[in-house]
């Protein structure tokens, strides 16, 4: 004859002991790996623009609560809303043209990296959008990619003006985000996976 009885009280030890692992999920788990930030540029210049955008809005924010008695571009109602369109294609650099603040390991040369950025300003009533175009200097150090120098020329939606000339921008907001996200980076703390996986 079938115990109800102790079967239900095995039941019970048996969901008790389900609910202790759900709450400890690291016992009889293995750690997991911290993720490796890839050494290939073009796969890690695709994580960089996925994730730029919330980057540099975490540094305009930053910036916001800093200076919040003058206010300026950086901090006044402006987001970065979209980064894309990567080349790797390098430009010829004349002597003296570039200056590294970060020397590359083994005399290797900085990756050049070229992307844009969607930027929009509100005020008056009415929203501004910028595209800002990136020229990245990154350079592989035995602890990891870093960003060496940066410069950026700014473009407007009016098809008569034309971008600006390049101006260097390694300490600007998208300088700062692309630093912060390298560091990252190099911890092991961004998702190799597309967003949202």
């Amino acid at each position: 004859m079938y115990n109800f009885k102790s079967s239900g009280l095995l039941l019970v030890a048996w969901w008790l002991g389900l609910q202790g692992l759900l709450a400890f999920p690291g016992v009889g788990a293995t750690p997991a790996k911290p993720a490796s930030c890839p050494a290939d540029i073009e796969t890690l210049t695709a994580l960089l623009i996925r994730d730029l955008p919330s980057y540099a809005n975490r540094v305009i924010q930053r910036s916001r609560r800093l200076s919040r008695t003058t206010l300026s571009r950086t901090t006044n109602n402006f987001y970065v809303i979209l980064a894309g369109r990567p080349e790797f294609e390098p430009l010829p650099l004349t002597p003296g043209q570039y200056t590294s603040v970060t020397p590359a390991a083994d005399g290797d040369a900085p990756r050049q990296v070229f992307l844009t950025t969607l930027e929009r300003q509100y005020g008056g009533g009415k929203a501004v959008q910028s595209q800002l175009y990136h020229w990245l200097f990154l350079t592989q150090t035995p602890s990891g990619w870093r960003l060496a120098l940066m410069f950026t020329r700014f473009g407007s939606s009016a098809r008569e003006r034309p971008p600006t000339p390049p101006q260097e921008s390694s300490n600007g907001i998208v300088g700062q985000a692309v630093t912060n996200w390298l560091r990252d980076c190099r911890a092991g703390a961004i998702r190799q996976g597309r967003r949202g996986t």
